[in-house]
C-alpha cells in the first residue's frame, strides 16, 4: 500500500511543479471527443511546446493546495485535462479556443496565466492576441516608422533638389 501512495505523491508533485512552472495553464473539459479528435489536439499542442494531459481532480487538488492556486478547484469537475506552457503564454489558450471553435464537445473552463488563477473570458481574451513574435513584429514595426519616414522625406527632398538643379 505504501508503494502506491508513494506513486500519488510523485504525481501530485509533478503536477505542482507544472502549475508553479508554467507561464500559461489551461483547464479542460475533454467529453465527448473521439481518440482521432484527441490525438490531433495532442498533436497540436505538441508542436506548440504544450505540455497536454489527464489526471485525477483529487490529485490536481492537491496539488493546487500545495501551490496555492485553491481557487481552481471549483473547476475541476467531470473529465479534466491540463495543458501547460513554460514558454508561450498564448499558445495554449490559443490553440484550445480554436479547436473548441471547430469540436463544440471541447469546454475550456479556467486557467493560470503567469501564477494567478483566469476564468473562461480572461482565456478567450488571450486567445485572440497575436502570438509573441507577432507581437514583437508589430513592435518593430512601430519602432522602424519614424526613421523609415525620415528616410522617405530625405529622399523626397533630394530628388526635389536634383529637380531643381536639372
Amino acid at each position: 500500500m505504501s508503494a502506491v501512495i508513494e506513486q500519488k505523491k510523485q504525481v501530485v508533485d509533478e503536477i505542482k511543479t507544472k502549475l508553479e512552472e508554467s507561464q500559461s495553464t489551461i483547464v479542460v473539459d475533454y467529453r465527448g471527443l473521439d481518440v482521432s479528435e484527441i490525438t490531433e489536439l495532442r498533436k497540436q499542442l505538441r508542436e506548440a511546446g504544450v505540455d497536454f494531459k489527464v489526471y485525477k481532480n483529487s490529485m490536481v487538488r492537491r496539488a493546487t493546495e500545495a501551490a496555492g492556486l485553491t481557487d481552481l478547484d471549483e473547476h475541476l469537475t467531470g473529465p479534466t485535462a491540463i495543458a501547460f506552457s513554460n514558454e508561450d503564454v498564448v499558445a495554449p489558450a490559443k490553440i484550445l479556443n480554436g479547436f473548441a471553435k471547430d469540436h463544440e464537445a471541447l469546454e475550456l473552463k479556467a486557467g493560470v496565466i503567469e501564477g494567478k488563477v483566469t476564468g473562461l473570458e480572461e482565456i478567450k481574451a488571450l486567445a485572440t492576441l497575436p502570438s509573441r513574435d507577432g507581437l514583437v513584429s508589430m513592435l518593430l514595426s512601430v519602432l522602424q516608422a519614424p526613421i523609415r519616414n525620415f528616410a522617405l522625406a530625405t529622399k523626397a527632398v533630394a530628388d526635389q533638389k536634383e529637380e531643381q538643379e536639372a
